[in-house]
């Protein structure tokens, strides 16, 4: 099918029209009153995790748990990652509730198949993986991203995440406010990233970094993982990061995608080659930019390793949400975070999270670095303080606790663990108590 058969294409796109619509559908204000995660998990042999698994073992696997009555999106990445991404919740708990039964009734399934779910930044023990996904987007993104490197294969097959998502905030300014909320996220991130650092192994090979996914994500591409200039109005600085990033793939029928070189979006609204670009090529585009923290009407905070254990992820999700939603806690934790800011603005792209020297930090030294272990304490202790006010079950406010007297006083965490994988899996708690880790 050729390009400009495209359906539905929509009319073509002027660039004063699209710097609107993304003023508009990236940041949507109001009351923060949603919170949502979106888990990625490997998925192992149940018995000897070691042991790559078939692809057509996982295929069967995946078909069985699409049959299954779940809350959240169940969806698959391109390495054969299982992804679960709740439904906005009302509240953490009702979010850590939904969660914890989803992910209950996955493990169950895969457990009768022989498999089992592992919480890593990165897969800690097999080679590459193939993909598992061939379909024209991935194949696109695959040929776009190896123009600059191997991290962005590394990214697509073999890495996972705890995603973190909440609503943008108030129009007004103040702790709730969404500009506010977000340059928290981006000074709040590279604490995040230290603190739950969880991926020290990638292909089987210790890389030098705590979190080798963050590495990954840092080194994808020259502009698509970073962040704009966060001291500008956010709607200004997003819409005009979007318009200048490079166009990874243009969408066509059922045959291979385009994936022009150097075409940024501005570029081809104005051009109107290859085809003139439509609204759903712009939502398109969207989707492929992969900041640290992404604004989709709501924030989304990608910058958390996948965490050990059955229930480790509820720890980032409880921190955060307490961090983010508290009014209280929220203009706190600015105050702790705010010096870590970089003391001049402007700079070249190099120095944009996630490639500054805080965010490179963070990923290579975890919380021994002392700027961010000390930002780390205090933040957990404001979450801590938080929670209850929050409506957090004395299970979570216990975990978020054990984790803090386990890592982040002492200036550790996760990937400081030595890993050893489970032989049979732990039993899913019901009230979202921290089940067996496969940690010692």
């Amino acid at each position: 099918m050729p390009l400009s058969d495209v359906p539905d294409s929509g009319g073509p796109l002027a660039e004063d029209e699209a710097e609107d619509l993304l003023r508009c559908i990236c940041f949507k204000t109001g009351p923060p009153r949603t919170v949502g995660v979106e888990l990625e998990w490997f998925v192992h042999d149940l018995h000897v995790p070691q042991l790559p698994v078939a692809t057509d073992r996982l295929r069967t696997a995946f078909g069985g748990l699409r049959t299954l009555p779940l809350r959240s999106a169940l969806t698959f990445e391109p390495g054969g990652q299982l992804e679960l991404s709740s439904p906005p919740a009302a509240s953490l708990m009702e979010c850590v509730t939904t969660v914890s039964a989803d992910l209950a009734a996955v493990r169950t399934a895969l457990a009768a198949s022989g498999l089992t779910l592992t919480g890593s930044g990165t897969d800690p023990w097999h080679p590459p993986r193939d993909r598992l996904l061939c379909e024209p987007r991935y194949d696109a993104m695959e040929t776009f991203l190896d123009r600059t490197g191997p991290a962005g294969r590394a990214m697509m097959r073999d890495s996972a995440s705890v995603q973190v998502c909440l609503d943008a905030g108030h129009e007004e300014p103040g702790p709730l406010g969404f500009e506010r909320r977000w340059r928290l996220a981006h000074l709040l991130g590279p604490v995040l990233v230290a603190a739950f650092a969880n991926s020290p192994v990638l292909h089987g090979k210790p890389s030098g970094l705590r979190s080798t996914r963050q590495g990954l994500w840092a080194d994808l591409d020259p502009v698509r993982s970073l962040a704009p200039d966060i001291r500008l109005e956010p709607r200004a600085a997003y819409a005009a990061h979007a318009l200048d990033a490079p166009v990874m793939c243009v969408r066509g029928g059922d045959g291979a995608w385009l994936v022009p070189e150097g075409l940024t979006l501005r570029e081809w609204l104005r051009s109107g080659g290859p085809r003139p670009a439509t609204r759903a090529d712009l939502d398109y585009h969207l989707t492929t930019l992969f900041p640290p923290v992404r604004p989709r009407g709501h924030l989304e905070l990608r910058m958390i390793d996948a965490q050990p254990g059955e229930d480790g992820w509820i720890v980032p999700l409880a921190v955060t949400a307490a961090l983010f939603d508290d009014p209280e806690a929220a203009e706190a934790a600015y105050r702790v975070v705010e010096p870590l800011a970089p003391a001049a603005p402007g700079g070249a792209p190099h120095d944009a999270p996630p490639r500054d020297a805080l965010w490179r930090s963070a990923a290579r030294d975890g919380l021994t670095a002392p700027p961010l272990r000390d930002a780390a304490d205090a933040c957990f202790a404001l979450a801590l303080d938080a929670l209850p006010r929050r409506g957090a079950t004395a299970a979570v406010v216990d975990a978020v606790a054990a984790f803090r007297e386990r890592h982040v006083a002492p200036g550790r965490c996760p990937a400081d663990d030595p890993y050893t994988p489970a032989t049979t899996p732990a039993t899913v708690p019901e009230t979202g108590t921290p089940g067996k880790d496969v940690r010692t």
